[in-house]
């Protein structure tokens, strides 16, 4: 009886955990704004070179899909608000091509101890990661690495080169 009574409540508890989740989803889809990119499934057919067709719309100047990088504020991993359409953008194409993956590389600037910019630059990889995965991306689409203060953009000291090294970088798998 107490087994049957504990999967019981297990059950309960866990259809109730998930479905508090999905109006949050919702609540971040609709206020994103333009929808899918202007990008239709007919756009994102095959090369013919072996690789798939929407390369092509990731790399469009004039499509938001061609900015690839998430800046931060000094010791933060939140997303800004200027940079969430950028993710969310991701987040759907993502959630319409099962078959596209990415990588999110967390990177810091070079102050703090490297095993601080190491745990800070995957807290701002996974930000990144947890933000799509709310949007509809798959969990299994999206790898979260840092890097830590390994891979600068800008050399050199000051807040101009510290702040283009604040940031996730998001990289599609076959580019």
């Amino acid at each position: 009886m107490r087994k049957i009574l504990g999967v019981s409540l297990i059950v309960l508890l866990s259809a109730c955990a998930s479905q508090t989740t999905q109006p949050e989803v919702d609540d971040l889809a609709a206020g994103s704004g333009s929808g899918s990119g202007g990008m239709s499934s007919s756009d994102l057919g095959g090369s013919g070179a072996g690789r798939p067709g929407y390369f092509s719309q990731l790399n469009d100047p004039n499509s938001v899909l061609s900015q690839r990088s998430v800046y931060y504020d000094y010791d933060s991993y939140t997303v800004k608000g200027e940079y969430r359409e950028l993710v969310m953008a991701h987040a759907r194409f993502l959630r319409d091509n099962a078959s596209a993956s990415v990588i999110l590389q967390g990177n810091t600037d070079d102050r703090g101890s490297r095993e601080y910019n190491l745990a800070l630059g995957q807290r701002r990889a996974d930000s990144v990661k947890n933000m799509m995965t709310l949007a509809g991306a798959r969990d299994a689409q999206i790898e979260s690495v840092s890097l830590g203060e390994e891979k600068p953009r800008a050399m050199g000291q000051g807040e101009s080169a510290w702040s283009q090294n604040r940031r996730t970088d998001i990289l599609y798998r076959g580019e």
